[in-house]
């Protein structure tokens, strides 16, 4: 029995579920988005709540009924409200900008790297080198944002580097000094 599984996902005003067999579509006021889910797991809207109920009793099927329900239920959190994610830029000459759908970075290689967005992510850079990622759909959002830290990873000394806005990088001690 999943207990994250057999919550209701409540659809809010303005959000339209259309479920085809094992096609989900949701439409809100932020975009569209589509998914097709496990045939073992079955779909039901009931008002505003949509129900998700497995068509058996593995460990299997119990497995595929939560990630389902939490994959619904962030479709339509996304396409009602979105998601975000911050990426901070830590170093001295370390830069980001952005310019249409492309983020630049000099991260301290020899030349800037350019990082395309996708299509459904905007990004944002402010004064202080914060970098914020917009999107309706969480699982592109957060590929996306582990891709840009991918560039150049906080390093444990200095803690120079692309690092999320809530991530802690535990920090070496360097070479102790010759006395």
């Amino acid at each position: 029995m999943s207990r994250i599984g057999k919550l209701p996902i409540s659809v809010p005003s303005g959000i339209k579920v259309e479920i085809k067999g094992t096609h989900v579509k949701v439409t809100g006021k932020k975009g569209s988005l589509e998914r097709d889910i496990r045939p073992e797991i079955a779909l039901k809207l009931d008002g505003d709540k949509l129900l998700v109920t497995p068509k058996g009793n593995s460990k299997r099927v119990n497995a595929f009924w939560g990630l389902t329900r939490t994959l619904l239920n962030n479709m339509i959190t996304g396409v009602d409200q979105g998601f975000q994610k911050k990426l901070l830029v830590e170093g001295v000459g370390y830069r980001a900008k952005v310019e249409k759908s492309v983020l630049t970075l000099n991260v301290g290689y020899s030349s800037p790297v350019d990082y395309s967005l996708p299509q459904g992510i905007t990004a944002e850079v402010d004064k202080n080198n914060m970098i914020t990622l917009d999107g309706i759909d969480k699982e592109l959002l957060g590929l996306t944002a582990a891709q840009i830290r991918d560039i150049r990873k906080p390093e444990p000394y200095k803690g120079k580097g692309i690092r999320y806005e809530d991530e802690h990088i535990v920090r070496k001690v360097g070479k102790a000094g010759s006395k």
